[in-house]
């Protein structure tokens, strides 16, 4: 990009490497890197290996950013990557093809459609926990994983995939959330060595985009609605899209670009959310027996449900607060569209910046003592839509932050009515930098209260 219209007013991060920039450091110890930035300012670069990034660290110019999403559309080098995996799905797709695509999905998300969501999400969470056997230890990442990615299978497609595909599904994703990643941080031409990593990347896009193509092509020649993301996603029609900015309904290639974006999205993200949340509560053993106590008392012997979320509040709280400290989006980038102001700096089009939702919701202006997981702080209380963005903000907040609140709110129900979660070690996970954040090598012992 160009920026000797940003150079003078915007500092540079210090720590900077040859050729890898900020790349390792943000690798290293993303907590602490992105922890380090408003020190700069309400504007800092950070180079991404020979790119400049102007990151915005102060809520305010953030949600500017975002809200004015024609200027500020997606784009630079965590999209690019992401494009690779996903193509032009809701997520990922530039300004002009978003508000069609927007329209079209969003019948998947009607609020009539989440009874059968939820009943896909809590089947998945009973089946996870009658796979445990009191006192064992599990791999919480890989537990959660499996919990969400079944989860979506069933929502997308209203059946059950084979044991064999449903993993083989899972693997691939989790291949491609961690290339996307790790591409983004590395110069282009790195990612196109024949590397077993990038081989690895290579083929699990090539089965994942089979098996989605395989799926659309048999539901297609099936005309009826069997209630899954993607039967309302291949019957969605606009007539505003077809007057306006392109066809009535989404081909069969836009609908697989749509699948594999909510895969990709939905999946992991939720996935870490509620592994952060064990962790916490593991560390927490007072916290832990006081949501045991108010979900059991609040389902009253009854299987966690769309209808019984309104009084899962200390569940709502665990989930709001995990949200605020460990966002799963917590590092993305726009790309600016045309010269434009931002907090009194002039950035020329094709200007990137970046934003961390994990920066905001740990600033301690913002929130008291923000490194303390308090679930407590959200008692009668709403977020601040400048202060609190998991799923971001504008026409581009993400299309599905009702789902993933949603499965975690009723997934962790289902796990803390009848287990314990007690931790194996005093060791503090280390962030494992995928596209989304994880506790890396988070392992609990699991303990059956019956």
């Amino acid at each position: 990009m160009s920026t000797a219209s940003v150079k003078g007013g915007v500092p540079l991060a210090g720590g900077a490497l040859p050729v890898l920039g900020h790349g390792l450091a943000l690798a290293r110890d993303p907590f602490g890197f992105l922890s380090s930035l408003p020190a700069y300012g309400e504007l800092v670069r950070i180079r991404l290996g020979p790119q400049d990034v102007v990151m915005t660290c102060g809520p305010e110019l953030t949600r500017a950013m975002l809200l004015d999403d024609r200027t500020f559309d997606k784009g630079g080098p965590f999209y690019e990557r992401a494009r690779e995996a996903s193509g032009d799905g809701l997520v990922t797709c530039p300004h002009r093809l978003h508000r069609r695509q927007r329209r079209l999905c969003q019948p998947a998300f009607h609020e009539v459609r989440f009874p059968a969501y939820t009943e896909a999400m809590v089947a998945s969470a009973v089946e996870l926990v009658s796979s445990w056997r009191d006192g064992e230890v599990i791999d919480v990442n890989d537990a959660m994983v499996t919990l969400t990615m079944r989860a979506m299978v069933k929502a997308m497609f209203a059946t059950q995939l084979s044991a064999e595909l449903d993993r083989q599904v899972v693997d691939d994703l989790a291949v491609a959330t961690g290339g996307i990643f790790r591409r983004m941080l590395t110069p282009p031409r790195l990612s196109r060595i024949p590397t077993p990593g990038n081989r690895r990347y290579n083929a699990s896009q090539a089965r994942l985009r089979t098996t989605v193509a395989e799926a659309i092509t048999s539901r297609r020649a099936d005309l009826a609605d069997h209630g899954g993301l993607l039967s309302v996603l291949l019957s969605s029609q606009d007539e505003e899209s077809e007057t306006a900015s392109g066809p009535a309904a989404l081909s069969d290639t836009e609908v697989a670009e749509q699948v594999l974006t909510f895969f990709l999205a939905g999946a992991e993200t939720t996935a870490n959310l509620l592994a952060w949340i064990v962790y916490e509560l593991g560390r927490a053993p007072a916290l832990q027996e006081r949501l045991h106590a108010q979900t059991v008392d609040a389902l009253g012997g009854r299987p966690p449900s769309y209808d019984l979320l309104p009084v899962l509040t200390s569940a709502d709280h665990a989930t709001t607060e995990a949200l605020r400290m460990y966002p799963p989006a917590w590092f993305l980038t726009r790309t600016a569209s045309r010269d434009a102001d931002l907090g009194g700096v002039r950035l020329p089009a094709g200007t990137t910046l970046g934003y961390s939702a994990y920066l905001i919701h740990r600033r301690p202006d913002l929130y008291p003592d923000p490194d303390r997981f308090d679930p407590d702080r959200w008692e009668g209380r709403k977020p601040d839509r400048t202060a609190y963005i998991p799923f971001g903000a504008g026409a581009r907040k993400c299309i599905g932050d009702r789902f993933a609140h949603i499965q975690a709110v009723l997934s962790l129900a289902v796990m803390t009515a009848g287990w314990r979660f007690a931790p194996v070690t005093d060791r503090v996970p280390r962030a494992a930098v995928h596209a989304t954040l994880m506790p890396g090598g988070l392992r609990m012992r699991v303990l059956s209260r019956t």
